[in-house]
């Protein structure tokens, strides 16, 4: 078997699927396994990402600035010209800066590869004819592969059974509606969304469920040849993005103000070399080097925090996606309620205390148990599982049977029931049905009042039912021995099965703080809407509007987004009405996390900005999810929601800071250079500046964020940064310019003294300004920094005062500074926070925390979904060329 040996999935659905298992070499018992580890070593692994931390990658990522580059080549000539101590020191430096952003960036890629190792996706296949759960990386042509309700299906598959399934295929042809598949071959030659028996890659079992064998695998599927044309690293997130849209605009500024200093200089007939290397380090200075350092670092850091508090990340940018959370979205079985489901009584008809309703429910059943008489269940929904499992059941489990079970129609979300074709000893049959109660008596002859009145008692006390009835079979059905929806008809209401699901007792902690995180808590459940509302009182949820399916059916998107706004419950609702829930909301530029821990909450966890499940959730939906809580504990995801919060603050005081003094010197530097009769400032104390400027810097991810800033989401505003670096940098300026004042008429400085005693006061003013901008509060020390970035601050801005008087200054072109230059530091750096200060006061008036709103590009959803096809090898070049 080798890669040439996998079909085009149209090639393959126009093949009979005996034709197709036959050309793939499989069978119908699936492959063995040595077979598939052969076949896994031939072609590669199923995986359209890589996350493996690569040295030579993030050393070229270092090294990709062309000014950085122009200026380590220009450094070079030097050398070559005779120029060798300064180039020699030159080099040493951007060696330097280099390696302190290559150490930091790779350490934080090798803690990311780390955390994508423990992550496992699975999926069922069928393999030396027993079924087993695989990881989806290891699926290879001729695998004979499971689907069920909310899987991502995991390559392309040449369908060989179906029984009612349904995929929502949006991820590859845009069309939101679910597409209906079967076995049957189709036209040879039809187009991708015409595929009907086929399933493919990164689509959603809608509904339903079916088998199919793989044809296709990686980047040799349809959504394989999508996603690696959107590059097979995993993308930057949207605030990456839009760092390096800013840092190219910084680029641009810095290659404008470059080209005017050294026209300056030139016209002044400094030597060309000199000026190239002054205007090409200025450059490098603007650049924010260690922006993907000081992300990667915080990202990193914010995981070993979050997995200290049990949360696990899929992906480090998770972190970031949970910060700008601002609609929750929740089932509220297992993660609002214990999740531990008891049965309490089974009712008759009248009201009353039966135990043949009970009967009736365990044969309508569908927990699976061994046949050992020990009554352990190893799967199967939650209320048939407490139903099994009930002390009251165990002498019905035991007793001689009375009925033989002959068909079944599952439950689904959709019907809201579930039936049975049984048959007694007397040859006598009987349709059992068991579902919510208004989906059942849809279906039953009218109830008396007393059964009224004892299901509204019910559900008053929060209590949750399902109510059950029959049909017996006579005449021409008397023998039938199949079963189908359409059987559920002309049913006797037989009775009710109560269950009791508390409410979690920190559930209302954690809603608190959810809500004062600016969060908006939002319930969707399959349940009463009656019992919904009463659980949401219980926990302290406001009020509203408690909307239902069929409110949700009958309204258009317009509609459903006004009704979403004044709701917050959500009952009787099926997995494709929360889906579209979560769409609509979305859609109104909110970011809109799912919390669900069941199969009928797959495809909402999927449609969400992030989807969030608990560590006890069904396969399904742990592997649907973007974030596990691995306690059922909602205090944690409020811990996540601070963690991305955190970052993305401490993110922002590196760029707020950073334009502000980087462009300051800049516009410093070139107005020194058009009235000093010498370089301000050689290029090797200018690269030395910033190298020590970025060691200070290493030191914000370990910062506190002042609470009011964590009360809301933060997002990335170009034109905020803008209008700061325009408005803040010629403040940085004005101080400069003190300082050459100082310089020339005070201690009437020769270019050395002048070089020095700039170094000293640039790095110390654009060093400790980020205790005024690291918050909004004025004044600055109401907000208390970290100790780390502290200590840094003040060692770095130690270190660049005491390296004039260093036995080396005089080779970096320093002399020592006069005493008294100290203490005009000292009042020009007071001077310039309290100006800073008053700064804020005034630029900050009116401009709000809460951000404005955004849309998700198309690919954000490729890029999603092809998340969960990675792995830690090189991927083949065979499979990026397909």
């Amino acid at each position: 078997m080798t890669g040439e040996d996998a079909l085009e999935v149209g090639t393959a659905a126009a093949l009979p699927v005996e034709e197709v298992l036959a050309r793939l070499g499989g069978t119908t018992g699936g492959l063995s396994q040595a077979e598939a580890e052969r076949r896994l070593a031939a072609v590669g692994p199923n995986a359209l990402r890589t996350h493996r931390a690569r040295r030579l990658a993030v050393l070229a990522r270092q090294l990709r600035s062309p000014l950085l580059v122009l200026l380590a080549v220009t450094a070079a000539a030097s050398f070559f010209l005779g120029e060798r101590s300064d180039a020699l020191i030159i080099g040493v430096i951007l060696a330097a800066s280099v390696g302190l952003g290559f150490v930091n960036e790779y350490r934080a890629e090798k803690a990311a590869e780390s955390l994508h190792s423990q992550i496992r996706h699975r999926c069922l296949v069928r393999r030396d004819g027993r079924t087993r759960l695989v990881d989806v990386t290891s699926l290879v042509p001729g695998d004979l592969v499971e689907l069920r309700l909310g899987d991502i299906v995991p390559a392309d598959l040449r369908l060989v059974s179906v029984a009612e399934l349904e995929c929502d295929e949006s991820v590859l042809t845009g069309e939101s509606m679910p597409v209906a598949k079967n076995s049957q071959a189709v036209s040879a030659g039809a187009a991708l969304a015409d595929l009907r028996d086929c399933a493919l890659m990164g689509s959603v079992v809608h509904a339903g469920s079916g088998t199919g064998v793989v044809v296709a695998t990686a980047g040799r599927t349809e959504f394989g040849r999508i996603a690696l044309q959107l590059g097979e690293r995993h993308p930057d997130t949207e605030f990456q993005i839009g760092l390096r849209r800013f840092s190219m605009l910084l680029v641009r500024v810095a290659a404008a103000l470059t080209a005017g200093i050294f026209a300056i200089n030139l016209v002044l007939h400094r030597p060309v070399l000199d000026a190239l290397l002054f205007s090409l380090a200025i450059a490098v200075g603007i650049s924010p080097q260690l922006l993907p350092a000081v992300v990667s670092t915080s990202l990193a850091a914010g995981t070993r925090r979050l997995a200290q508090h049990r949360v696990l990340v899929k992906r480090l940018v998770c972190i970031e996606d949970l910060g700008d959370i601002e609609v929750l979205f929740t089932d509220k079985t297992g993660t609002l309620t214990e999740g531990r489901i008891s049965f309490m009584r089974s009712l008759g008809p009248d009201g009353r205390p039966a135990d043949d309703v009970l009967e009736l429910g365990l044969l309508c059943n569908e927990a699976t148990a061994p046949d050992d008489g020990k009554g352990r269940v190893v799967g199967g929904n939650p209320l048939d599982v407490a139903l099994w499992e009930a002390p009251a059941a165990g002498a019905l489990r035991t007793a001689p049977a009375r009925y033989r079970r002959l068909a079944l129609v599952p439950f689904d979300h959709e019907r809201r029931t579930a039936s049975v074709l049984v048959e007694d000893d007397g040859g006598h049959r009987m349709i059992v049905t068991k579902g919510a109660p208004e989906a059942v008596l849809e279906r039953s002859s009218p109830i008396g009042d007393q059964a009224k009145a004892a299901l509204d008692a019910e559900f008053a006390a929060g209590n949750r039912v399902v109510a059950v009835a029959t049909r017996p079979l006579s005449g021409e059905d008397a023998r039938r021995t199949t079963l189908t929806p359409a059987d559920e008809h002309d049913l006797t209401f037989r009775g009710l099965l109560v269950f009791l699901d508390p409410p979690k007792a920190g559930a209302p902690h954690a809603l608190e703080r959810l809500t004062g995180l600016g969060v908006t808590v939002k319930v969707l459940t399959g349940d009463n809407p009656t019992v919904a509302a009463k659980l949401c009182a219980d926990l302290g949820l406001p009020g509203g509007q408690v909307l239902t399916g069929r409110d949700v059916e009958a309204a258009d998107d317009a509609h459903l987004a006004a009704l979403i706004e004044r709701s917050t419950v959500f009952a009787r609702v099926t997995p494709e009405h929360k889906a579209r829930i979560v769409r609509v909301q979305r859609r109104g530029g909110l970011d809109v996390a799912f919390l669900g821990d069941g199969v009928n909450d797959v495809l909402a966890l999927h449609a969400a900005d992030v989807g969030i499940s608990v560590e006890t959730a069904t396969d399904v939906a742990k592997d649907a999810a973007d974030v596990l809580l691995l306690e059922k504990d909602l205090d944690i995801l409020a811990d996540g929601v601070i963690q991305g919060r955190r970052i993305f603050g401490n993110t922002m005081k590196y760029v707020l800071m950073g334009t502000s003094s980087n462009f300051g010197n800049m516009f410093s530097a070139a107005a020194a250079s058009a009235f000093l009769p010498f370089l301000p400032m050689l290029p090797s104390q200018i690269l030395l500046n910033n190298l020590l400027y970025d060691s200070s810097q290493l030191a914000i991810p370990t910062d506190t964020v002042d609470p009011e800033r964590l009360r809301r989401p933060s997002r990335w505003d170009v034109r905020l940064i803008r209008r700061f670096m325009l408005f803040f940098g010629p403040i940085s300026s004005l101080f400069d310019f003190a300082t050459f004042a100082v310089m020339l008429g005070l201690f009437h400085a020769g270019p050395p003294l002048f070089r020095t005693g700039w170094f000293v006061e640039s790095l110390a003013t654009q060093v400790l300004v980020i205790f005024a901008i690291r918050t909004r509060r004025v004044p600055f020390f109401h907000s208390r920094p970290s100790l780390p970035l502290l200590l840094a601050a003040l060692g770095v801005v130690a270190v660049g005062a005491l390296i004039p008087a260093a036995p080396f200054a005089a080779a970096l072109g320093f002399r020592p500074l006069p005493a008294p230059f100290f203490l005009v530091l000292a009042l020009l750096v007071a001077a310039y926070l309290v100006l800073i200060e008053l700064g804020k006061l005034w630029f900050y008036r009116g401009v709000p925390l809460v951000p404005a709103g955004r849309e998700r590009t198309p690919a954000h959803a490729a890029h999603r979904r092809a998340h969960r096809f990675t792995t830690s090898a090189a991927l083949p070049a065979e499979g990026r060329r397909r």
